[in-house]
């Protein structure tokens, strides 16, 4: 099958209304050494079943958390997703991309996102929260355009024990010159408030802090580092984990301005890495430079009830330079199923999934210093930490023959995630692997 479904006249047609030759002209910018001079190395066209056949010899080479134990953490969590989440999801009227740019005909979709939004709002302790962003880091990356924006400063200030992979979205946006981003090492696991305080001054815009952080840990200091960055007039910005918040004190209680963090964990599968959704809530002092889709509820002529997309500021899809953002979608299924999840768990159910969580993880810890072994840092954790091996590597791999799926590799050190899927005889495997010969 020929990739461009255009036969040959038409094809010409275009190119004489554009007044070239050949479709080679339209790349003749392109170096001419960073051309494929031959056809593509792909074998040939397959029938259907062959090709069912090829992509499941495909899929099976790869590990899937559905057949093993996984204590991979990291960012994305395997927890229990109720099997009412995805029937819900697959109904016709849910399963789309569309946009609800009309909301005379996108009553529902609209009602779901601001269910979702309301719900977390609710989780977060914020007044109001986004239809949603592409995941963790853009919604990082995109709270601290905003408080550039709205401090009219650039200095952001992040402790190293933010999930690195975020730091790095947070940087390529910084790219822009519109932001200067500081990375503020941290000790023992943990931020240091005393280095970030230090370093606020009348240019920071804000402070971005993760908690837990990406090791796992509570951090300790987030009452002096609110107090200083407000006492600057600039902003805190507070990555979070979702399930966390069924017992952790919700960022609007520690006076953040801006509550961010990765969806995923609500309803979504890992699906080796997305798609999945960054959620966003803020304070109503920063509701007018939120980015991306707000929905809103209203009445309409007749006094019902009815949903819009509202607040978004106009430069944001016709003058680009000048808009805060420009992200102008959302991950309207991924939050779905977020609001789907949340629905059914409930406030008490996620409380329980919290605390199961944790007892799981403080089980592990006990039994691994029974083993000998000792967590890398001596601090509070939820549900993730990080235990001091000499190999990492070495021991990821003698799990994986096991038939376990490890943590992530640190500097001496797995990063071990602990969720509600896993049991007490789990653990114990995983123990009893990592400590066989100290590894």
């Amino acid at each position: 099958m020929n990739y461009v479904p255009n036969p040959p006249w038409v094809v010409r047609q275009m190119l004489d209304a554009i007044g070239v030759k050949d479709i080679d002209d339209l790349f003749a910018d392109i170096p001419d050494d960073l051309k494929l001079d031959r056809e593509l190395n792909l074998p040939g066209p397959l029938s259907e079943m062959e090709l069912r056949r090829e992509l499941a010899a495909l899929a099976a080479k790869n590990l899937s958390a559905a057949d093993r134990p996984c204590f991979l953490g990291a960012g994305a969590y395997d927890h229990y997703i109720p099997a009412v989440v995805e029937q819900m999801l697959l109904r016709s009227e849910f399963y789309t991309a569309y946009t609800p740019y009309q909301p005379e005909l996108s009553q529902g979709v609209l009602q779901s996102i601001f269910e979702y939004q309301t719900m977390i709002c609710n989780l977060t302790g914020m007044d109001l929260a986004n239809a949603s962003m592409y995941d963790g880091g853009s919604a990082l990356a995109e709270a601290c355009a905003l408080a550039c924006d709205a401090t009219r400063r650039k200095k952001i200030l992040i402790p190293d024990t933010i999930n690195p992979r975020y730091l790095d979205v947070v940087k390529t946006y910084a790219m822009g010159d519109k932001m200067e981003i500081i990375t503020v090492p941290g000790k023992d696991g943990g931020a240091d408030p005393d280095a970030i305080a230090a370093l606020i001054d009348k240019n920071t815009a804000a402070v971005a802090i993760q908690h837990p952080n990406f090791y796992g840990n509570l951090e300790t200091g987030l009452q002096e580092i609110e107090k200083a960055v407000h006492r600057a007039r600039g902003l805190l910005i507070m990555v979070v984990d979702p399930i966390s918040l069924g017992l952790l004190k919700p960022p609007g209680s520690w006076g953040a301005d801006i509550a961010v963090g990765e969806g995923q964990p609500l309803g979504n599968p890992l699906s080796f890495g997305g798609p999945y959704l960054g959620f966003f809530a803020a304070t109503e002092k920063l509701m007018r430079r939120v980015p991306g889709r707000l929905v809103g509820e209203t009445v309409d002529r007749e006094g019902n009830r009815a949903f819009v997309l509202t607040l978004q500021a106009r430069e944001q899809h016709i003058r680009r330079e000048k808009a805060g953002s420009n992200i102008c979608s959302n991950e309207a299924l991924c939050a779905l199923a977020a609001t789907i999840y949340l629905t059914v768990v409930g406030k008490e159910g996620l409380k329980e999934i919290a605390r199961r969580c944790h007892q799981l993880a403080c089980y592990a810890k006990r039994r691994l210093e029974q083993a000998g072994l000792q967590l890398k840092y001596r601090k509070p954790f939820f549900k993730e930490f990080a235990v001091a091996v000499p190999d990492p590597r070495a021991a990821n791999a003698a799990l994986l023959q096991e038939g376990i799926i490890g943590g992530y590799e640190l500097d001496g050190a797995l990063l071990l995630a602990f969720t509600e899927k896993r049991t007490c005889a789990e653990i114990d495997r995983l123990v009893s692997v990592l400590g066989r010969d100290g590894r």
